[in-house]
């Protein structure tokens, strides 16, 4: 997303700043952000108040977020990677990494800079893990612009650290605006700071597990607080031995005390030492037709996605 639109200094010798801001948050976006100047605005960028984001209270980076913007000589794009894409992605059957989603964001933010037109020399880049391994693959990925990659590089270049700014703002403001489509939530949006250490967070995550689909959008599954906490709270999940039984299979909800061939939708009737199990049951392949639905009756997760029902099989 561009902040501000292209200048005439696009085509000066021009250097970047990559670094990004909520990696380690159980809730909310990973946010990647780069700043880019002309060289020649290098000295005056040095007299700026920009600083390491994570060293400023909120109210400083809103007003050197909004610095930045108001500045023509320095442009900025962002790319957010939702809670959801993050889970997804680490989740699914060829999962990926969160350093590989990182360097994916760092090269979109490139390309779209060089797409741009933008004469850029150089780029310094925040790192975590084998910086040299990391500017290697980066120089050879863009040959002719000169990379310096390294840990702490928001302390150290104020163009990291007007970055590191737009990337802490930006998720700050997605985290806070995060629409919860899901009903009934506990304590509503109040919670905290979205970091698996901070108090407020773990009470609202203790607050709001739902005992089939766990969690809102805004919850990243893949963390290990995540899974704990499913894990405490959550229907189990009992799975059949998949290389006895190749065919298909559907989710059927039952409890301990349930005949496993009988299907119910969480049948709590056995009282309260009854353990709700999620029990799966094998059915012959099948081809199936997708059919749109009014939505009416239906629990508010599909509504919320607008998924779409199935219907007999064919």
């Amino acid at each position: 997303m561009t902040i501000q639109q292209r200048p005439d200094w696009y085509s000066e010798p021009c250097f970047l700043g990559i670094d990004e801001a909520g990696r380690g948050p159980v809730l909310g976006p990973m946010v990647y952000a780069c700043a880019y100047a002309p060289i020649a605005y290098r000295d005056q960028l040095a007299k700026q108040a920009y600083a390491d984001s994570k060293t400023l209270n909120e109210d400083k980076r809103e007003i050197l977020f909004e610095t930045i913007q108001q500045d023509s000589q320095i442009s900025c794009l962002y790319d957010a990677l939702s809670a959801a894409d993050i889970s997804v992605n680490m989740l699914s059957r060829d999962r990926i990494s969160l350093n590989s989603l990182a360097n994916e964001s760092t090269f979109k933010l490139l390309n779209d800079v060089v797409q741009m037109g933008v004469n850029l020399q150089e780029v310094f880049v925040d790192t975590v893990g084998d910086a040299a391994k990391w500017q290697a693959r980066l120089e050879s990925k863009y040959p002719g612009v000169r990379f310096v990659v390294c840990p702490k590089a928001d302390a150290i270049y104020p163009i990291v650290s007007a970055a590191s700014i737009v990337a802490k703002v930006t998720r700050d403001r997605g985290l806070r605006d995060f629409v919860i489509r899901e009903e009934a939530i506990a304590g509503g949006q109040d919670y905290g700071s979205g970091y698996p250490g901070d108090p407020v967070t773990i009470r609202w995550l203790e607050a709001n597990v739902k005992m089939v689909f766990g969690y809102s959008d805004v919850v990243r599954f893949s963390w290990q607080t995540t899974t704990r906490l499913l894990e405490d709270a959550a229907c189990k999940v009992q799975w059949e031995n998949e290389a006895e039984d190749p065919g298909q299979h559907t989710l059927t909800f039952t409890t301990n005390s349930a005949n496993v061939n009988d299907r119910a939708q969480c049948d709590m009737s056995q009282g309260n030492n009854a353990e709700p199990i999620l029990m799966q049951q094998p059915v012959p392949p099948t081809r199936y037709l997708a059919k749109t639905s009014s939505g009416q009756s239906r629990h508010s997760y599909f509504r919320a996605r607008k998924l779409q029902r199935v219907c007999a099989p064919i």
